[in-house]
């Protein structure tokens, strides 16, 4: 069997911003020591939805891909999300990502203008793919986010046949028939990483060997836990870890999600990435410590010290 690209846990980093919304990457040196002391983070998905993607410009874009590959130092591999509205944009960043060095690449689907069809979205990333030849590139599939809900499976195929780089999907979807019908397309020759981190014990029952998430950027030791009990065949162990993920993800859903509460958490975690980028509300002090007494009820300062 060919080795996989991607396994284990690949965090999903905030982008850092300072007090006056600007792009802080004189930080990312400290978040890459951040993450590789945790000792269980394999790769970082950059520029994505935690990273505020499409609230960046292409220029501050390009120099947070330069800071992270230059930060992680061979420690950790770097997927470069270079998608977007505009197919020249993902072009130019393709481009870059191979230029600088990265790994790997990704893209989500347009998500204003959509395409219509799975030949729509072929066409769409067949440049941006041929624009960086060398990097294996995933694409990113969040339709909860995109409202672009073609079968990716079908993608997966069809567009391997005009993709020579493509390497497999980010799933970052609650349909587990699709999520199994593409770990098994062309018998098994795409690496399907799952996406959403409340579900990583039934991505990786279903055939995920990766996982690309937020929340493995402050505690990916109880993650770790799940993944070492499936591999051992203890699922009730398992159950018991992503039990307790549940119920830290629940307190990130009351506090706006993955993006906004993912850098309140990374505060009370003790890495400061800032604020969100406007219209992302900002985080009031009253607020932030609502969220720790919330999350002293759970184990995740426990984990988050690991």
């Amino acid at each position: 069997m060919k080795e996989k690209l991607l396994t284990g846990l690949i965090a999903a980093p905030f982008t850092p911003m300072n007090a006056d919304g600007t792009v802080n990457t004189a930080l990312i040196p400290a978040y890459a020591d951040f993450l590789a002391a945790k000792g269980c983070i394999t790769g970082v998905f950059i520029c994505g939805t935690s990273g505020e993607s499409v609230s960046l410009t292409t220029e501050e874009r390009k120099a947070i891909a330069e800071a992270w590959v230059e930060a992680a130092a061979g420690r950790f591999k770097v997927i470069v999300h270079v998608g977007g509205m505009s197919l020249p944009q993902c072009v130019d960043l393709a481009a870059h990502a191979q230029a600088i060095g990265a790994d790997m690449m990704a893209a989500m689907a347009p998500c204003f203008f959509k395409p219509a069809t799975v030949e729509d979205l072929i066409a769409f990333f067949k440049p941006v793919c041929a624009a960086a030849p060398k990097l294996p590139f995933f694409y990113y599939n969040m339709p909860s986010i995109t409202g672009v809900f073609l079968p990716v499976d079908k993608f997966l195929i069809e567009a391997k046949k005009e993709i020579p780089n493509l390497a497999g999907v980010k799933f970052t979807h609650n349909n587990l028939m699709e999520l199994q019908m593409c770990v098994n397309a062309n018998g098994g020759e795409f690496e399907v990483l799952n996406g959403f981190d409340e579900i990583l014990i039934t991505g990786l029952v279903c055939g995920c060997r990766g996982a690309v998430g937020s929340t493995y950027n402050y505690m990916p030791a109880l993650y770790q836990k799940i993944i070492d009990a499936i591999e051992k065949g203890d699922i009730k162990e398992a159950q018991k870890a992503s039990a307790k993920v549940v119920e830290i993800v629940d307190v990130l859903v009351k506090h706006g999600g993955g993006t906004r509460a993912g850098k309140i958490f990374m505060k009370l975690a003790g890495f400061d990435c800032g604020q969100c980028r406007l219209p992302i509300a900002p985080c009031s002090d009253e607020e932030l410590e609502q969220t720790r007494r919330e999350l002293e009820k759970t184990e995740f300062f426990k984990y988050a010290a690991m």
